[in-house]
């Protein structure tokens, strides 16, 4: 019975972790905006998106159901075409400039 609960225990931290990282990309999202006085998706919500959705992925998985599985499978194809579209910005910048990746670190975001 111990192990059961320390299973279950687990999964549950597991799903509230990928929530906070899910959730937390908006709390970013939200300061970056206000810091630069117009809204903006900084690069760090992507990757808190892609972090959050596939652990709530497994979560899913986990409890079985089909609504989350699917609802966070097709943001996990999202959210990396958004980081595949970030890294392939700066390839051409640095392609275009000669700079490496730091300096143009403020350029993408």
């Amino acid at each position: 019975m111990g192990n059961l609960i320390t299973h279950i225990n687990f999964w549950v931290v597991f799903g509230l972790i990928g929530q906070l990282l899910f959730g937390s990309r908006f709390f970013i999202q939200w300061v970056v905006s206000e810091k630069r006085g117009e809204s903006i998706i900084p690069e760090v919500f992507w990757y808190l998106s892609m972090a959050g959705s596939v652990i709530l992925f497994a979560y899913a998985i986990y409890r079985r159901d089909p609504v989350f599985i699917i609802g966070q499978c097709s943001g996990i194809f999202i959210y990396t075409r958004n980081i595949m579209l970030i890294y392939k910005k700066k390839r051409l910048l640095i392609t275009a400039t000669g700079k490496g990746i730091n300096s143009l670190k403020t350029a993408v975001e």
